[in-house]
């Protein structure tokens, strides 16, 4: 409570007031901003989800148009013992079964022993087109799956991270 007279004001009574912070005004532009970009995000996502309904609508009516084609072929085809599919994404640069191969070249012709993150840099240094930051986390890992499924085999994997040599090399 203020007596009688003029007195200075507290911090309590400073932030009392809205849109005011210790007698500065509240930043309300930026938080404008915010909800303004964030609507426009969200919009953006809804109608990404409008679209992938469409599709889904789609291949559900193809998937029961083939589980009537089923049915006619063999009546009481049990369509529920059917197990989803997924598809291999395939490395723009390594075929099938490669890529072991090309990381164990990388390996022969190392100084030292290198990570998997060194491997994948050298394997895609030279090739086109350029790796995304997911792509290049992508190989690095999938090489990684194979040093580590070999490892004691053709490779030795020693340290963390993971330093890789051909076994039966000392470097």
């Amino acid at each position: 409570m203020r007596g009688p007279g003029i007195m200075a004001q507290t911090p309590q009574d400073k932030m009392a007031r809205p849109g005011h912070f210790f007698g500065m005004p509240h930043a309300e532009i930026k938080s404008k901003q915010a909800v303004f970009t964030l609507s426009q995000l969200h919009a953006e996502l809804a109608g990404k989800l409008m679209d992938n309904k469409r599709v889904a609508i789609k291949i559900r009516t193809a998937m029961m148009q083939v589980e009537a084609v089923l049915q006619m072929l063999q009546p009481g085809f049990n369509v529920a013992g059917i197990a989803a599919k997924r598809r291999n994404k395939s490395n723009p640069w390594f075929k099938r079964g490669t890529l072991f191969r090309s990381a164990l070249d990388v390996l022969r012709r190392a100084q030292a022993p290198m990570t998997a993150r060194e491997i994948a840099d050298v394997l895609i240094a030279d090739k086109a087109p350029q790796a995304t930051r997911k792509q290049a986390i992508d190989l690095q890992a999938a090489i990684l799956a194979a040093l580590r499924k070999r490892n004691g085999g053709a490779v030795v994997g020693e340290g963390a991270p993971a330093r890789w040599t051909l076994s039966g090399h000392v470097l």
